[in-house]
């Protein structure tokens, strides 16, 4: 039901200069003559998986991955505490999506990710709506200050000990304080043992937010490399943080913008991190959307979830 395609290899790859200093890996994988599209990752700073390439069919689709700034195997790393962030928002990273599309000679591209991938989705495709032919979104995110909250405040009510051990992860935090931000000024300390603990705490919380679900891994945030660790804390408090340069709600407010564009939606009912509600709010602003809601699972993918994926990938018509 949820099986993916058989491993593939990409047929090109390279290092999109942004002109600004930063380099961002990207790959191209199937059929160069099929169906562009395009696959945006979570975290932020999550990186893309080869796993990611199996959800497309390989003899229908052009599927393109990128790393975002800061993460996977663009440079500058945001691990390096060198590394200047400043460069590094949502703005930029609509920009780089746009060089990339430019730069592979691609019209309309058919959009494909979660979780904040999700988010980078909707902005992007705002802006752009001319170069997007269709969207596909697991674990549907906006990344309002609402959600943020939620995330690493209010969810805490289910996790009471493991909320109070993150917050204490950052000392002087009230328990009505900016957790969030106490974490990106943490993660900009000059001590790397400083910034080393807080990557871990944060990690630490993630992994307990995910514990509930029936199909999560033990540690999918903790059980990553310590330089991917250090770079996922480091972009996601950092855009966090800044509610990710959004206005409060842009997204859906502007989702009309989308009319025309074919979406689906696909959310688990158990997803403790990201409540259904964002999902459905969504659904209600987009005009033409499906909302498939899936009842055994949560933020994180299972078996069923991976289905209603590959089935909505295929659905679309060979050319954009």
């Amino acid at each position: 039901m949820g099986a993916l395609y058989p491993p593939i290899e990409p047929h090109a790859k390279g290092m999109l200069d942004t002109g600004d200093g930063n380099f961002v890996y990207w790959e191209s994988c199937g059929n160069p003559d099929g169906k562009p599209a395009l696959v945006v990752h979570g975290g932020p700073g999550s990186g893309c998986s080869t796993d990611m390439r199996r959800l497309f069919h390989p003899d229908r689709y052009r599927v393109v991955l990128f790393d975002q700034r800061g993460c996977g195997r663009s440079t500058p790393h945001a691990s390096d505490p060198d590394t200047d962030m400043r460069h590094n928002t949502t703005a930029h990273l609509i920009r780089d999506i746009e060089r990339l599309r430019e730069q592979l000679g691609i019209d309309r591209w058919l959009l494909y990710g979660g979780s904040w991938g999700s988010t980078l989705i909707l902005a992007y495709a705002q802006q752009h709506p001319e170069h997007v032919s269709e969207i596909v979104i697991s674990s549907v995110t906006t990344t309002r200050r609402s959600e943020i909250d939620w995330l690493y405040r209010g969810v805490g009510r289910f996790f009471p000990e493991q909320w109070e051990r993150f917050r204490a992860g950052a000392p002087g935090t009230s328990r009505d304080g900016d957790v969030v931000a106490a974490y990106a000024r943490l993660m900009e300390h000059p001590d790397a043992a400083v910034r080393d603990k807080a990557a871990a705490d944060w990690c630490a919380w993630e992994d307990a937010v995910l514990s509930g679900e029936p199909n999560g891994a033990s540690k999918p945030y903790g059980g990553r490399p310590a330089t991917a660790q250090l770079a996922l804390v480091r972009i996601c408090s950092h855009y966090f943080s800044h509610g990710a340069w959004l206005e409060e709600g842009e997204l859906l407010r502007n989702a009309g913008r989308l009319a025309g564009i074919p979406g689906v939606l696909i959310h688990g009912r158990l997803d403790m991190g990201g409540p259904l509600q964002t999902a459905w709010e969504l659904h209600r602003a987009w005009p033409g959307t499906e909302l498939i809601v899936v009842e055994d699972a949560g933020h994180l993918s299972s078996a069923t979830t991976r289905g209603h994926v590959l089935r909505a990938l295929n659905r679309f018509p060979e050319i954009a």
